[in-house]
């Protein structure tokens, strides 16, 4: 216990350090102002702002920029983080508080180095650590398309950050530990359509930004990639893209990744959720050229457990442990809780229904190691994004109501323990994470 206050004492000795020298040289240097293009004028053809709206959709701005029920890209949507509140900007061409006065400089700027017209940091919870991989073709024709989007005069809502994280300060030491401005680098060993899924996956899509594990700053490990991690505040679980176990699909046909990233079902599973968002808001909007890139890329992922599993490696249990780890009396519980709210859709055996609701005996979505989406699924419900593809899918409703944590807890053991399911029993630890 001593060595661990002594490490956290050092530890925030030294980012005291950090922050006042940070500080110290703020003062000195002021902010680095973002430099104008030398023609001030941006004249836009109707094809780069064509352009721009579909990679708009690709990196899913709107998704961010957009409140519910409020106009397009106005930004004022509020970012939960561990460190306080953040709140997205007004991207529209409004002069006073959207992008009426930045130049296709400026929004580069942003794009590629973190920085806003006047030169202040941004926080990375706009994705430039990714999105400074994005060409600057593609940013100015991302520009040009905002540019074009009607102005909308909604002020931008500051952001309610605690201190130290609500100061330049700290995003200098955040960036020098963290963030290094760099470009997409095409693998000359490698055929064009997996660089553009790579660009895509990597880039503008970020999906690291779900996909990947964090570090105590919030900054994603990028060396780990795309293996899996809590998302902050919100507690869903992105599963990891590289595990067999848990989302990898390196065994999926390239059409089936194609479907589920259309119309959010596939053969193979459906996506819930964040990803329900993100296939409503971006990916279902994407070019069959481009979602084949993608699935190309992701297919060729190197197969990596995740962190979670490589941690659990290190203590693996058999199965006759895990058995005898599920108590009688809770399975017993969990069954009876089944027969009464889930089998009438999911079957007596977990069997589930073709084209309507999902099996749960051989899930993998039942059997990962985390079992916080399952939670999450059981207390607020869900459902399938609305696609073309897809126009009416199936939902799940709410028990969060009805059920009570020992309650979720039992029906979920019980799940994840039977008709071939092998999984860790779901715990009253579990339970607390909201």
């Amino acid at each position: 216990m001593l060595r661990r206050i002594v490490f956290a004492l050092l530890v925030f000795t030294a980012l005291a350090s950090l922050i006042g020298a940070a500080l110290i040289g703020m003062r000195l240097l002021g902010p680095e102002r973002v430099a104008d293009d030398a023609t001030p004028v941006f004249v836009a053809t109707a094809g780069q702002v064509e352009r721009g709206r579909y990679l708009a959709l690709a990196g899913n701005c709107a998704g961010c920029h957009t409140t519910r029920g409020g106009a397009a890209y106005a930004g004022g949507l509020a970012i939960d983080t561990p460190f306080g509140t953040i709140y997205s900007s007004n991207l529209t061409s409004d002069h006073a508080h959207g992008l009426g006065n930045w130049s296709a400089a400026h929004f580069w700027g942003a794009m590629h180095n973190g920085r806003s017209r006047n030169g202040r940091l941004l926080y990375p919870a706009f994705p430039y650590p990714n999105f400074t991989k994005v060409t600057r073709e593609d940013s100015d024709a991302i520009y040009a398309y905002l540019r074009s989007v009607p102005a909308v005069s909604v002020r931008n809502v500051p952001h309610a950050l605690r201190f130290p994280y609500n100061t330049q300060a700290a995003l200098v030491v955040w960036r020098a530990l963290s963030f290094t401005p760099g470009t997409f680098v095409v693998d000359a060993h490698r055929p064009a359509e997996w660089n553009r899924g790579a660009y895509l996956v990597d880039g503008l899509g970020h999906c690291i930004a779900c996909h990947g594990t964090r570090n105590v700053l919030g900054a994603t490990e990028e060396k780990r990639g795309l293996s899996g991690g809590l998302i902050p505040v919100e507690n869903w679980y992105a599963p990891s893209l590289a595990d067999p176990q848990e989302a990898g699909l390196a065994d999926w046909p390239t059409a089936d990744i194609v479907a589920l990233l259309q119309s959010g079902t596939s053969p193979h599973g459906s996506v819930l959720g964040p990803m329900a968002e993100v296939v409503y808001q971006s990916t279902q909007h994407l070019s069959e050229a481009d979602l084949t890139a993608m699935a190309t890329y992701l297919k060729a992922l190197p197969a990596v457990a995740a962190a979670d599993d490589r941690e659990m490696a290190n203590s693996a249990k058999s199965a006759a442990t895990k058995v005898s780890r599920r108590d009688v009396g809770v399975m017993e519980r969990g069954n009876r809780i089944f027969d009464q709210r889930c089998a009438y859709c999911h079957g007596d055996v977990g069997q589930g229904a073709q084209d309507a609701y999902p099996p749960l005996a051989g899930n993998r979505a039942v059997n990962m190691r985390s079992p916080m989406n399952l939670i999450q699924m059981v207390r607020h419900g869900g459902f399938l994004p609305s696609t073309a593809g897809n126009p009416r899918p199936y939902g799940m409703p709410a028990f969060g109501h009805v059920l009570d944590d020992s309650d979720i807890s039992a029906v979920l053991t019980y799940v994840r323990g039977s008709w071939g399911n092998d999984a860790e029993p779901v715990s009253a630890r579990d339970m607390m994470k909201r």
